[in-house]
């Protein structure tokens, strides 16, 4: 399962860690990502998703049923 948010796509970003000589090795900042299961009330189911903070915070503000239409026109949902 990859580290992708099903709401807003976020996905690991790749970084430095600096030591205090100034030397840089590479590292990833990884997602706040968890499972989660939702209610969707339009087709009467429960869904899971792989969703990060943010989009649990999106989520809270538009509702699920705006949330995922706005995830599937932008293709981040892969179901």
């Amino acid at each position: 399962m990859s580290k992708i948010c099903q709401i807003t796509g976020k996905k690991a970003q790749s970084g430095n860690n600096v030591a205090h000589s100034n030397l840089r090795t590479k590292r990833k900042f990884n997602v706040n990502l968890f499972t989660k299961k939702f209610y969707w009330v339009e087709q009467d189911c429960w869904i899971n998703l792989n969703i990060s903070a943010a989009g649990l915070r999106l989520i809270n503000k538009v509702g699920l049923d705006a949330a995922l239409k706005g995830a599937a026109e932008k293709g981040y949902l892969n179901s």
